[in-house]
């Protein structure tokens, strides 16, 4: 069975980059330009892990873990931040918040993948 990953990032070219590195290595994509977007997508949906950037407007990477989290049926998904920030306090407040994994950009398709892998098996 596929499974389903949902890139949340404002930069229609990270998007891009995240969304084909993944559909080439046989994933199903859904793409959302915020937090609050990437919220309203997963009602209903059936996702199997989220990538998500960390700075955004309308609602931050943070903030959605947060609210992701919340959800029963996404308490245990794998999330990881994909972002510029590579702070050691803005890690902890990933983590804090529910972040699986963290991959500073630019990334390698086949460092995102490896990444994917691993927390997919």
């Amino acid at each position: 069975m596929t499974q389903t990953i949902m890139t949340v990032d404002d930069s229609a070219s990270v998007r891009q980059m995240v969304n084909f590195t993944l559909k080439k290595a046989g994933y199903e994509v859904v793409e959302a330009v915020d937090g609050k977007d990437g919220l309203t997508k997963l009602a209903g949906a059936k996702i199997n892990m989220i990538i998500t950037d960390l700075n955004m407007p309308n609602m931050d990477g943070i903030e959605m873990i947060r609210n992701v989290r919340a959800m029963a049926q996404y308490k245990f998904i794998p999330i990881i931040l994909l972002t510029t920030e590579s702070q050691d306090d803005k890690k902890k407040e990933g983590k804090k918040a529910g972040a699986t994994g963290w991959i500073i950009k630019p990334f390698k398709p086949e460092q995102l993948l490896g990444v994917v892998k691993k927390v997919l098996k």
